[in-house]
């Protein structure tokens, strides 16, 4: 894959005041693409998304791709369609970087060079190496533990050791996106649990590296009630999963 083409992709909602700066710590020289996909955000990122392609990354020589979405699909209806138009632009590696400057867009490098080396199908960063360094991070302590739980329970079930199920900064070779059924996948949250197990079933390889643990006020966050909602779906998945195994 010395050759492979690399888009990132940005699932975008109410992104204007970070964006920016996400952008701006992106190494160019391993992307051919950015596409960002705003899901009828309330504030102005299709603006700054349009004056950055005009004027930043239009120096830079970066393709740059924006897709507003008439109304809210969600996290998940989001992703799908970044991934449609990634794989309809001929990516050979995506990587999905969210806009709120939560994951570190300089590590993009080390996802693309570990599935173009040809070590692994999928690469997620893992938020959680310790936990000082999650909750200095400012992870909320019942984010943190629930995460603990869950990835525990998932590992085991899907016969994986990866330090985190539940980060959003992820990469994926082409044809681990192609032989999943995305269009049958959740558009909420529960998605990526979905991907995951989809991918972990089909025997493709998965690898994670630490990244920094970002939580302040402009990156998003769900609250609470949607967090618990996320972990019930969660555990109904990984229940789903087993019994297809043990079928």
């Amino acid at each position: 894959m010395a050759n492979s083409k690399v888009i990132i992709v940005m699932p975008a909602y109410n992104a204007e005041a970070t964006l920016q700066k996400t952008v701006a710590d992106i190494p160019f020289e391993y992307v051919d693409e950015i596409i960002l996909v705003d899901d009828a955000s309330q504030d102005k990122t299709v603006e700054r998304a349009q004056n950055l392609k005009d004027t930043y990354l239009k120096s830079k020589n970066i393709f740059f791709t924006i897709e507003k979405m008439s109304r809210n699909t969600g996290y998940g209806g989001n992703q799908k369609k970044c991934y449609r138009l990634a794989l309809d632009h001929g990516a050979d590696i995506i990587v999905m970087l969210h806009p709120d400057y939560q994951y570190d867009p300089k590590l993009v490098k080390y996802f693309v060079e570990f599935i173009r080396d040809g070590y692994f199908d999928v690469m997620l960063g893992s938020r959680v190496r310790t936990r000082k360094e999650a909750l200095d991070g400012g992870m909320p302590a019942y984010k943190y533990y629930a995460n603990r739980f869950l990835t525990f329970i998932q590992n085991v079930v899907a016969g994986q050791s990866l330090s985190e199920w539940h980060t959003g900064m992820r990469a994926y070779k082409r044809e681990v996106l192609e032989s999943l059924p995305l269009e049958k996948f959740s558009d909420d949250f529960v998605f990526d649990t979905q991907v995951l197990f989809a991918i972990a079933g089909r025997g493709y390889k998965i690898g994670d590296i630490p990244v920094p643990v970002r939580y302040f006020k402009e990156a998003s966050s769900i609250n609470f009630r949607r967090s618990v909602k996320y972990g019930l779906q969660t555990l109904f998945e990984t229940a789903k999963f087993l019994v297809g195994k043990l079928v």
